[in-house]
């Protein structure tokens, strides 16, 4: 056996012991999962040799023992010990912004970006770092900031929220109107945009309505024949037993037209001569309709008869501008039949 050297080094208390690999029963330098830091830098160590085992910094250890001991059949004592990344805390959630990362123990690492319309404040990334803390705190995302929305000469702007200063935020809505007789050309609402400018503005325009015609069988409040301004209106009525469909008024748009004009429906006669019919939930004879009409749009029932059930029942016609169609059952009883026999005829007996 070679003669073991012994080294000693001034003002330290470190021991190297080198040992020929030819010698017998010695352990050579331990193989350990990484991450793991041992005692003791000699290749070579004699039976009898402890190794304290540690882990790197930004690990835990785990299981054990810590220590393992050189046999005298030059092997090492078996340990399970591991050493583990130490583990940061899961990212805050930011607020209009998201967080980008795969694991959150020792060395990983978060990215941050903000959504569309919002500025990143702070850190755009951190590391998780050997103390099992984030290197920088979560930043913040701030909305883009636009100025006060451009109001049009003769219009105003109102905002979906209070604004304070001069100052609005990204994704705020302003909804423009004009003073009559102006009319809003363009979109009637703006946002504040990601990219710090409101939409377009739209413009307000003087626009007039040439002078309206009357409507057949009807009259209207104002016959002047002069330009109307925009938003000016003008009501209409029926004459007589007529009945305006449609809106009273008609009012003067941006476009320099007239909204929808209304018109003037003709009523109906029941043109039956014998008979009781039912009408406004009152049963009469058609003899007592006095006169014998019916507004357009009412409706009015008449009675036919179930022969094979022998009972009668009431079918509703309405009236549609000056047509009342009579239903097909309804067979009107003779002069004989009205006048001698009224208990018989479909509107008197049991209803079905």
């Amino acid at each position: 056996m070679e003669r073991v050297k012994t080294l000693f080094l001034l003002g330290s208390s470190l021991l190297l012991t080198a040992v020929s690999s030819q010698d017998h029963n010695v352990c050579s330098r331990p193989e350990l999962d990484g991450n793991i830091e041992m005692t003791g830098m000699q290749r070579f160590f004699i039976p009898g040799s402890e190794l304290l085992l540690s882990c790197q910094r930004g690990y835990t250890p785990v299981l054990g023992p810590r220590k393992i001991v050189c046999t005298a059949s030059g092997e090492w004592t078996k340990t399970k010990f591991k050493c583990i990344p130490k583990q940061c805390p899961y990212p805050d959630l930011i607020t209009n912004g998201e967080s980008f990362y795969e694991d959150t123990v020792y060395q990983s690492g978060i990215n941050y970006t903000c959504n569309e319309g919002y500025i990143l404040t702070g850190p755009r990334s951190a590391v998780c770092q050997a103390n099992g803390t984030w290197s920088t705190p979560p930043p913040k995302c701030i909305p883009v900031s636009c100025g006060l929305a451009p109001i049009p000469q003769f219009g105003m702007v109102i905002y979906e929220r209070r604004v304070r200063g001069r100052t609005t935020e990204y994704g705020l809505k302003a909804t423009y109107t004009c003073l009559p007789p102006y009319a809003l050309f363009g979109k009637a609402t703006a946002e504040c945009t990601a990219m710090g400018t409101w939409t377009e503005t739209p413009e307000c325009r003087v626009v007039t309505c040439c002078p309206p015609e009357n409507i057949e069988r009807g009259y209207m409040s104002n016959s002047e024949r002069r330009e109307f301004d925009y938003m000016e209106r003008v009501k209409y009525g029926c004459l007589g037993d007529y009945v305006l469909e449609g809106n009273t008024e008609i009012v003067c748009l941006e476009n320099g037209r007239w909204s929808d004009m209304p018109s003037c429906k003709a009523p109906c006669m029941v043109n039956i001569e014998r008979g009781r019919i039912l009408y406004k939930e009152q049963k009469m004879w058609i003899g007592d309709l006095q006169p014998n009409t019916v507004l357009h749009k009412e409706v009015v029932s008449v009675y036919c008869m179930d022969k094979d059930r022998k009972c009668g029942y009431a079918l509703s016609t309405q009236c549609m501008d000056g047509k009342l169609k009579i239903p097909e059952c309804f067979e009107e009883p003779s002069g004989p039949d009205y006048v001698l026999r009224p208990n018989s005829l479909p509107s008197e007996i049991e209803q079905c």
